[in-house]
């Protein structure tokens, strides 16, 4: 990363000089208009009948002084935040009616955002896009057709920002608790010659976080550059994330909690010497850059017809490295050394695991409109591959030549991903609309080599042989009825359907093929829409077939493990309202009331010593990680420069694997979130903002991720179960201040 923040910031100064020198006359400028980033076809509108919220720049940009993404949309209905680190800073995941960031579909300008393989998005390789995004929408339950993996029971649609007509620069910079800190500069070129523009980011964010030893060191660049007449745009925008990571994903158990405290972290553990003193492996980190290339084309040929076209290639490579107890050599391609007369077949070692990918494809929409119909016609052609390797870097007390690139596993994922969908909505009168959505999306996916499990039956690494295809067919068609200005109605339903992702393939079970699923929702909804108050209501069941559920479980890296069950559903209302005061003040609440389970889920547990099956029979079962009451209110007051908000959640008890087990779950919490700024200006300066953000307010005491496993063993013939969990500890209250200077 060092080697381009030096020559980003020169030509982010170059491009300023450059465009106070070009720029056009103030009567032309203000007489020409930039057209936006349009590749909206996956977006719903006034008249889709579905769920949706948006979130505009402005929003965005109050929240938007150190936390991640995730944390910016959590208020937004059924929404739930995580945080590895405690803070908001580093690894942070967002869940939506209980769905995990594996099914949420999320787009940067129609281009598919969520990791090929895993379908899920780290937006720790994302640092600070909030800065660069000029506003999101988030469509719960099946949505519209979109592009990419993961669109199973929500989306999010990022639209980068505008360029600007004007030339300007902007500093923001946050510090606080935890040694967080975070430094943001923008600039833009404004028009050139009419036609031409230039944006730019530059970011740092750092922090130690809560839990001990999880510092994150985060740093990114977006640059955007476009050419616009008066029907064609043509937008080159590029940006990247470099991170790297302290481990922090093995959280805590309760017990550790109580003698180590709420901040202990087991990762990189090594050893604990005569005085009790416990040893970490310093390098214990997660290292990662992804580099994200679009190039998008938008042409409107009359006022009836438009086109956009997007071409995309994403570069990923990192690895992590951990230090390991105990382990058997041989599965390391090690053989066993003669140390200090004794034979060594276990050792403590260090490992790296790699990843080194790629990601390119196309998407188009044609478009069509007039009074009566919207019409659009659209697809995507995707190609990912992906190598995944591991090397020994170093043995304890190894004898002999250990060579550092010591490779002990690779694999290859390669997976092509094509989509075609025409979706329309049709004025049947003044008043009501019918939508109709029809996509086909069909997947290849291969993974071949080794994986890094070992295969005890075959004394050998898990071979991988994974050849699957995929053809699935998603309708969605709805109603909408605009009973007056302030009324509307509105019902639909939709059929989709979901590809196992990597993982449910290389850490699942040994023998077993994990099955695709398919989901069909039902949304029906009210709102009204006042000058002063505003309303809606929202129900919904989500109906599925073969639904891969959470266990609760943990593989070594911290990533959930998986399982299909047959039948399983969630249903709920989500309620909304809000009111805004000419004085000022305003006032926003939802609230997602939900049932969500599994209908009949079989347990298998296993002996510790015999590994014999235990198959346990539960009958209907909540959901892991599926509240069934999220609750979120904020008060906010906006007048003569000050800006007050306090945001609060509310989230319900959560089970961590689907069997209902009281020594499974994370206790219902309650937290809030002050925001106090003031924004003036000075002689120079269009204006400037000093901040304060105020943290888990009241201090609640709470976990919001975690995991579950259970076994049991044989004592006396008689079968007993135990029960084991880790928590994610979340920071208590915390401060972030900020300062905002736009010139």
């Amino acid at each position: 990363m060092k080697r381009i923040t030096l020559p980003c910031c020169l030509f982010m100064a170059a491009s300023i000089v450059c465009a106070q020198t070009q720029t056009e006359k103030k009567d032309s400028l203000q007489a020409h208009s930039l057209q936006e980033v349009e590749i909206l076809s996956s977006r719903a509108t006034e008249t889709t009948p579905i769920a949706y919220t948006n979130i505009d720049a402005k929003e965005l940009k109050r929240l938007n002084t150190g936390v991640d993404f995730p944390y910016l949309i959590s208020m937004t209905p059924g929404a739930i935040t995580t945080s590895d680190a405690g803070a908001g800073i580093g690894y942070t995941s967002l869940r939506v009616r209980g769905t995990d960031g594996t099914r949420i579909n999320v787009t940067a300008n129609g281009i598919p955002i969520n990791d090929a393989e895993s379908h899920t998005v780290f937006w720790v390789n994302l640092p600070d896009i909030a800065s660069s995004v000029k506003d999101v929408q988030i469509q719960r339950g099946v949505g519209t057709s979109t592009n990419g993996a993961g669109s199973f029971g929500a989306s999010i649609n990022l639209r980068t920002s505008r360029l600007a007509i004007q030339p300007y620069a902007e500093f923001n910079g946050s510090f606080g608790s935890f040694g967080t800190h975070k430094t943001t500069v923008n600039a833009g070129t404004g028009l050139i010659k009419n036609h031409w523009a230039i944006d730019m980011r530059l970011s740092n964010i750092e922090s130690d976080g809560y839990i001990d030893r999880a510092a994150t060191k985060l740093k990114s660049y977006y640059l955007h550059a476009g050419y616009y007449n008066e029907q064609t745009s043509v937008n080159f925008i590029t940006f990247t994330g470099d991170e790297e990571t302290y481990h922090a994903w093995n959280y805590a158990s309760k017990e550790e909690m109580q003698q180590y405290g709420r901040r202990y972290n087991s990762c990189g553990y090594m050893f604990t010497d005569e005085n009790g003193k416990n040893h970490y492996y310093d390098k214990q980190t997660d290292n990662y850059m992804q580099q994200n290339y679009q190039l998008l084309f938008d042409h409107q040929f009359n006022n009836n017809w438009s086109m956009n076209i997007g071409l995309h290639y994403t570069k990923g490579e990192g690895y992590y490295q951990e230090y390991k107890t105990g382990r058997k050599l041989v599965e390391y391609a090690l053989t066993p050394f003669d140390y200090d007369g004794e034979t060594v077949k276990k050792s403590d070692l260090v490992r790296k695991k790699a990843m080194d990918n790629d990601f390119g494809g196309g998407i188009f929409s044609l478009n069509y409109k007039d009074g009566r119909i919207n019409a659009t016609i659209g697809g995507a052609l995707n190609r990912y591959d992906g190598d995944h390797f591991g090397n020994v870097m170093w043995v304890k007390n190894y004898i002999g030549h250990l060579d550092a690139n010591h490779e002990y596993y690779r694999n290859n994922g390669s997976k092509n991903d094509g989509n075609i969908y025409l979706k329309a909505d049709y004025k049947l009168t003044d008043k009501l609309n019918a939508y109709a959505d029809m996509q086909y999306r069909h997947i290849s996916y291969k993974i071949d080599g080794c994986n890094d499990k070992w295969n005890d039956s075959e004394n050998a690494l898990q071979k991988l042989n994974v050849d699957e295809k995929f053809g699935f067919f998603n309708p969605k068609a709805g109603l909408s009825w605009q009973i007056d200005e302030r009324n509307r109605l509105y019902a639909s339903v939709g059929i989709a359907h979901k590809e196992p992702t990597r993982n449910n393939y290389t850490d699942g079970k040994l023998f077993e093929r994990p099955k695709a699923e398919r989901l069909t929702d039902y949304e029906f909804g009210y709102t009204f829409g006042g000058n002063i108050f505003h309303a809606g209501i929202n129900l919904y069941y989500m109906d599925y077939k073969d639904q891969l559920v959470l266990t609760g479980e943990l593989n070594e890296i911290g990533e959930a493990l998986a399982d299909n069950v047959p039948d399983s559903y969630r249903t709920g209302v989500e309620l909304l309202a809000g009111l805004k005061l000419p004085c000022g003040l305003a006032w926003e609440a939802n609230a997602t009331l939900s049932r969500n389970r599994i209908k009949n889920f079989t347990e298998v547990l296993y002996d510790d010593n015999t590994y014999e099956e235990w198959r346990i029979e539960h009958g209907e079962t909540p959901i892991a990680f599926s509240p069934d009451a999220i609750l979120n209110n904020t008060f906010t007051y906006n007048r003569k420069g000050f800006d007050i908000s306090l945001h609060s959640q509310y989230v319900g008890r959560q089970y961590m694997s689907n069997a209902r087990q009281k020594e499974q779950q994370l206790d219902a919490y309650f937290v809030s979130n002050l925001y106090l700024a003031y924004t003036f200006r000075l002689n120079g300066i269009k204006s400037m903002t000093l901040g304060l953000n105020i943290y888990n307010l009241f201090n609640e005491e709470y976990e919001n991720n975690g995991y579950a496993y259970s076994g049991y063993y044989t004592d006396g013939g008689e079968k007993i179960r135990y029960n084991g969990a880790g928590y994610a500890a979340q920071a208590g209250t915390n401060f972030m201040g900020h300062i905002s200077i736009n010139l």
